[in-house]
């Protein structure tokens, strides 16, 4: 009797053709569908932020930002952040650093980067997004942390520096009592800024990713990398 006779019956007892068989191939997905969704099922990784105010956890999301996150965790890995301060705040809005020293002197950064503000995230409460100046490709070691939703900093289009948007790369899973607290700081001039600097300045002791198997449950200008 022909052998595919015998395929419902081997299929129902879940059993398997003999590797000499021929069956016809599974259909394959796309390479980029493929990947995309191997991406997305990896472990997301975790950096723990340590401040003088207190900790948080921040997941990022190289599905959706892969240049952004790798971007970020060179900095981290490299001990960039260490010293740096949170040396802009606007309370009701977000607070931005990673780049300036106590002294408010900015240190060195390693070459800006595309931006992929286009990644279908949106600047809600307690994401992370890279700073950078008007250029869209401006993008080195600053990023900011929403304090509230702010849609109006989303991707709209790219005709402009402004319609581009800032990149969402990751969100703060714990700790946004500490985001919250230094949101909440008093502001003012302070060296070459004019306004938003906090006092004290919320210096970031370090960064460290986590290993992978653990898991954490008037209008305001926008941020820019450099603003005097």
């Amino acid at each position: 009797m022909p052998l595919f006779r015998y395929l419902p019956l081997l299929a129902a007892l879940g059993l398997c053709l003999p590797v000499s068989a021929k069956t016809p191939p599974a259909p394959t997905q796309p390479t980029s569908v493929t990947t995309a969704a191997k991406a997305a099922a990896q472990p997301k990784p975790q950096v723990l932020v340590k401040t003088s105010l207190g900790s948080f956890i921040i997941t990022l999301f190289p599905d959706k930002a892969p240049k952004t996150v790798a971007n970020f965790l060179a900095y981290v890995k490299s001990g960039f952040y260490a010293g740096t301060v949170f040396q802009r705040v606007i309370k009701g809005f977000l607070i931005q650093g990673g780049q300036f020293t106590t002294a408010l002197v900015p240190k060195p950064t390693r070459p800006p980067i595309p931006i992929e503000a286009n990644n279908g995230l949106s600047n809600l409460r307690g994401t992370i997004a890279a700073a950078r100046a008007s250029d869209p490709n401006s993008e080195t070691s600053q990023f900011f942390i929403n304090l509230v939703d702010n849609p109006r900093l989303d991707f709209v289009n790219n005709q402009s520096g402004q319609t581009w948007g800032y990149a969402v790369f990751g969100k703060v899973v714990k700790g946004m009592n500490i985001v919250d607290k230094i949101g909440s700081l008093p502001t003012g001039p302070q060296g070459p800024f004019s306004a938003d600097v906090p006092s004290p300045l919320p210096v970031i002791e370090s960064m460290a990713l986590l290993p992978t198997s653990h898991t954490a449950t008037g209008k305001p200008a926008p941020p820019g990398s450099t603003r005097p």
